[in-house]
């Protein structure tokens, strides 16, 4: 009887570790200066910072479901994170990370609806959670 080669995917012929799933987020955005101070129209399809205490990191998947305001829509966004603010950063600023919008058709509506509400106020130079 001869034993077979350990799976060469795998540590010692051990089963592959499952995919990890992407963590599930829900963000309430109630107002305009709320909303202002947590998009990132600086990234290239848009995104948004996630207020957190629970640690991610770079690259990180996330399921983000945010709601706008008065809009009875939910959006739904399968995002990356690609900022992180740490507990005690300078400044003050919200422990949290930024989400980048898909380039998908719920990411471009996400972005779309964000920019409609925002209008002028994209322009503004106010501090923001991010930069």
């Amino acid at each position: 009887m001869s034993a077979s080669p350990p799976d060469p995917g795998t540590a010692s012929g051990a089963s592959p570790a499952p995919a990890t799933r992407p963590a599930v987020l829900s963000l309430a955005i109630r107002e305009k200066a709320a909303l202002y101070a947590a998009y990132m129209p600086f990234l290239k399809n848009g995104g948004i910072f996630v207020p957190t205490q629970k640690p991610y990191r770079i690259g990180d998947e996330i399921y983000l479901i945010l709601s706008l305001m008065d809009d009875t829509n939910k959006y739904p966004i399968a995002g990356k994170v690609v900022w992180i603010t740490p507990a005690g950063a300078h400044n003050n600023k919200a422990q949290g990370i930024g989400v980048h919008f898909p380039d998908d058709e719920a990411g471009q509506r996400t972005r779309a609806r964000i920019e409609e509400i925002l209008g002028a106020a994209l322009r503004s130079s106010r501090a923001t959670h991010t930069l």
